[in-house]
């Protein structure tokens, strides 16, 4: 019988599968190599990511200071222009204004005087110069460090200035910081309890609604007369050792902050309920970040920027706010200077006022825009 022999080597076959196993064993550490060039090749590429991103915000830095010097450039340049305009502007309606100011300066006496005392006072006082005339010696002195003579005060507008400037300064000031303090806080309660919104917001049309005289005069009557909590008028004690007290200071600034409020609050919450209805308000609701902190951290600074916007674009009204209050209270600042110069066609005194005015509203306008390109990213300034 024949023998019956596999159709393969087995000693081939074995020597065969030694080899490949060899050979399998041999390229096994050739490829393990690999794998750490991967890991680098991945923090390389992590390393390039966050140094981009780095120079991407540096970037965007520098574009925004750039941007935001280019503002203050244009807005300075045309100031000088508007400033001189509104100066020719105030000669020019003091002229064809029916008020004589010859009237104001010399009150009952104007008419016990024959014309030809009149033509010598007016002649001595230069109120019988030509409106642009008028204009060119108040410039020229204006030049020379000289603000001129009030006629109302019978005091160089320097010393008026010096006397009432504080006064005004400290009354708008805490006015105007503690309207802003107070419509944050009420907004940021409004904004977290949606009931408690709806009341502050019927509250503060209410109060838009009264004009700052009768929140001054209702203050003095219940608050003041009427409790004796405060002191009905003026900004200190006869017997102060300091121009003012908070005493003294606390109501007619309370009546001012509270003038300016609603405005504020109400700009606030109109802004704020547009980040409420937005896409990623809802993605971080669903992704269970607290309503307050979305609140603090992301609603209230994007909404501040249109507010502080206005607070610039308002300060006309804060101005004219200050004046009322100023009146009621008997506080002696510029605001009842002011209102003095334009009765009597003070011009030295009502034009250098003004345009500190103008100045004010103009140079409030860029740093609320400023403050806007800080707060919010999505803002770029094209000139």
């Amino acid at each position: 019988m024949g023998e019956i022999k596999p159709s393969y080597n087995v000693a081939a076959a074995s020597e065969s599968y030694h080899d490949s196993d060899a050979s399998r064993m041999s390229e096994t550490p050739r490829q393990a190599p690999h794998e750490p060039s991967k890991i680098t090749d991945k923090a390389t590429e992590a390393t390039e990511a966050t140094t981009t991103g780095a120079s991407l915000r540096q970037a965007r830095r520098r574009e925004r200071r750039h941007q935001v010097l280019v503002l203050v450039r244009n807005r300075l340049l045309v100031l000088p222009v508007l400033l001189v305009a509104i100066s020719l502007g105030v000669f020019l309606l003091a002229a064809v204004s029916p008020l004589n100011p010859l009237v104001a300066y010399l009150g009952d006496r104007y008419q016990f005087l024959s014309a030809t005392q009149r033509e010598s006072i007016a002649k001595a006082l230069n109120l019988n110069q030509s409106w642009h005339g008028a204009w060119l010696a108040w410039t020229s002195d204006l030049v020379h460090g000289n603000l001129g003579f009030s006629r109302t005060y019978n005091q160089p507008v320097a010393q008026v200035l010096a006397e009432r400037f504080e006064a005004t300064l400290v009354l708008s000031g805490v006015g105007l910081a503690l309207a802003f303090v107070l419509s944050i806080l009420l907004g940021m309660l409004g904004l977290r309890w949606n009931w408690l919104g709806r009341v502050f917001q019927i509250l503060m049309l209410f109060i838009q609604a009264i004009p700052p005289f009768v929140l001054a005069l209702g203050a003095m009557l219940f608050l003041a007369l009427g409790t004796g909590w405060f002191p009905a008028g003026g900004r200190s004690a006869p017997d102060a050792a300091t121009p003012w007290e908070w005493s003294y200071l606390i109501l007619p600034a309370s009546v001012l902050a509270l003038s300016q409020m609603p405005w504020m609050l109400l700009t606030l919450w109109e802004r704020a309920q547009e980040n409420l209805h937005s896409d990623w308000w809802k993605a971080g609701i669903g992704r269970g970040i607290p309503k307050g902190t979305l609140i603090r951290r992301y609603v209230l600074p994007l909404s501040l920027a249109p507010t502080i916007t206005m607070v610039g674009m308002r300060l006309p009204e804060l101005i004219v706010g200050a004046v009322l209050v100023e009146e009621v209270f008997s506080w002696g600042g510029l605001a009842a200077a002011l209102v003095a110069s334009a009765k009597g066609l003070d011009l030295p005194l009502l034009t250098f006022l003004t345009l500190a005015s103008a100045a004010l509203v103009i140079i409030g306008n860029l740093v609320a825009d400023v403050l806007y390109l800080y707060f919010d990213p999505r803002v770029r300034y094209v000139s």
